[in-house]
């Protein structure tokens, strides 16, 4: 049986906690007895109950080298799915370097670590590596981030690949599912707008995004393990987004019409964000031809 390890940031790591959460359901569901898993975060368990956690969730702090080697050596994993990250451009520009620390030191020592065990590893990245000016990006395109957000996620991505070369980098882009909270993703904050009739909003309609659901992340990140447990040829750069390309305001508009709300109050913007301190890029469409070339697939519709 494969042993595979998951790592989250709690409420730093927001969507992609539940891909953590939801890997495991996955791996039931598309084969059951293959893995045996241990996912861990950090902070969501002073918030959690215990019977909320579950049996496969562990109390981890990434940027614990140490705590990190003894878990890791512990556990002794086949593959690592690395998911921590802070992953807000605003709160990035505010705190450089505590987002350094978890997006560029702790992954390039969880891939040291994980090297010494000859655990391949599998980094979480961004479709914020590129600057948004030539879309569809492919995996050999040169990226140029715009923000700081998408340097230290393009710094790990080169520590993880530097360490280990046959490691695998996989970018995604915005993502959206289950939640506790609506801030919690850049989508389903845009509920909160329509939510919020007092007073008229203005909603971006100048940024193209193509949002994924987080089951989609997670079938396709079970895929990828799988296959390189396989030994077959999976190292380097694969991508994924969603098929649908939509700004936000139009993602506003499809979210009333599933809810049958009112959204006279809500305006676009042609612009992009004036009070936002990090810019983002305009179109971030990834190329999935080579993942869809491994026979990896899978769209959840936006509407």
């Amino acid at each position: 049986m494969a042993r595979r390890m998951t790592l989250g940031m709690g409420q730093l790591l927001n969507s992609s906690v539940t891909i953590l959460k939801r890997l495991p359901e996955e791996m039931k569901t598309l084969e059951d007895g293959f893995w045996s898993t241990r996912s861990t975060l950090l902070r969501k368990f002073r918030k959690w109950r215990n019977d909320e956690v579950g049996p496969n969730l562990h109390k981890l702090d990434i940027t614990d080298s140490n705590e990190v080697r003894h878990a890791i050596l512990n556990f002794k994993p086949n593959i690592i799915i690395h998911c921590a990250a802070n992953r807000f451009p605003d709160k990035v520009d505010l705190d450089p370097n505590g987002a350094t620390k978890i997006n560029v030191d702790a992954t390039k020592s969880l891939a040291l670590i994980a090297d010494t065990i000859k655990a391949p590893m599998i980094y979480i990245s961004t479709d914020y590596v590129f600057d948004g000016k030539s879309p569809p990006f492919s995996e050999d395109d040169t990226p140029n981030p715009l923000n700081l957000y998408g340097k230290t996620k393009l710094q790990g991505e080169l520590a993880t690949l530097s360490v280990n070369p046959d490691n695998i980098v996989f970018r995604i882009p915005v993502m959206y599912g289950p939640i506790e909270k609506l801030s919690e993703s850049a989508v389903t904050v845009l509920l909160e707008t329509l939510l919020d009739t007092s007073k008229t909003h203005q909603v971006s309609n100048f940024e193209k995004r193509n949002p994924s659901h987080v089951d989609d992340i997670a079938v396709i990140c079970y895929s990828l393990a799988r296959k390189r447990l396989q030994r077959e040829n999976i190292s380097g750069i694969y991508q994924w987004c969603g098929k649908e390309t939509l700004t936000k305001y139009e993602m506003v508009l499809q979210m009333a019409g599933v809810f049958n709300l009112p959204h006279a109050h809500v305006t676009p913007a042609s612009e992009p964000p004036a009070l936002s301190s990090a810019v983002r890029p305009y179109d971030t469409r990834l190329d999935t031809t080579r993942v869809v070339g491994l026979g990896i697939s899978q769209h959840t519709p936006f509407k």
